[in-house]
């Protein structure tokens, strides 16, 4: 699942990426939802900016280039304010890309990576990302976090809608 941790957009992690996160957080007294937001919401952003980073590169494509412009700087606020909403104690996994997301993207150019990434970034993240924030508002545990995924949603809901209308630019599935 992609979660924009007012943050990046990106698909959940799979069991070995969970495994390798949990143990980042393990020690720390979160209860579980706020401990999986943590790392889901982490996860996504770095994945939102690394993929923003190979848009850069693998795009001629003025809107999808504008896209990620934008998906990094706010996912690059959203990392922080997610570090700062974590308790103390509570280490926020950094650089903790999806990286089978961002392999599946490296080889594209041109149209072909255009609708890959407005598909798997745009909208399959940013989908899931709300998803999760909304789960972070009504199960979360911990206050900080819950206010962090509050005042972040709206944020990962427009980029959303920024996707939709992305993925119909550049002819991506919807």
């Amino acid at each position: 699942m992609l979660i924009c941790a007012g943050f990046v957009a990106a698909p959940l992690p799979s069991v070995a990426q969970q495994t390798q996160a949990a143990a980042t957080t393990a020690a720390n007294p979160l209860p579980g939802p706020d401990r999986d937001f943590v790392q889901a919401a982490s996860m996504s952003s770095s994945t939102e900016i690394d993929a923003a980073k190979l848009a850069m590169h693998n795009t001629n494509n003025k809107d999808v280039h504008k896209f990620a412009e934008h998906m990094m700087a706010d996912h690059m606020k959203l990392t922080a304010q997610l570090k700062m909403a974590a308790p103390h104690g509570v280490t926020v996994p950094k650089d903790n890309s999806d990286t089978s997301v961002l392999d599946s993207l490296r080889s594209l150019k041109g149209e072909a990576f255009d609708k890959a990434y407005a598909q798997k970034i745009g909208l399959e993240g940013h989908k899931e990302a709300v998803a999760a924030f909304q789960k972070e508002i009504s199960d979360g545990q911990n206050d900080a976090l819950k206010r962090a995924a509050q005042k972040a949603l709206p944020t990962i809901e427009e980029h959303y809608r920024m996707a939709q209308s992305l993925a119909q630019n550049v002819g991506a599935q919807q």
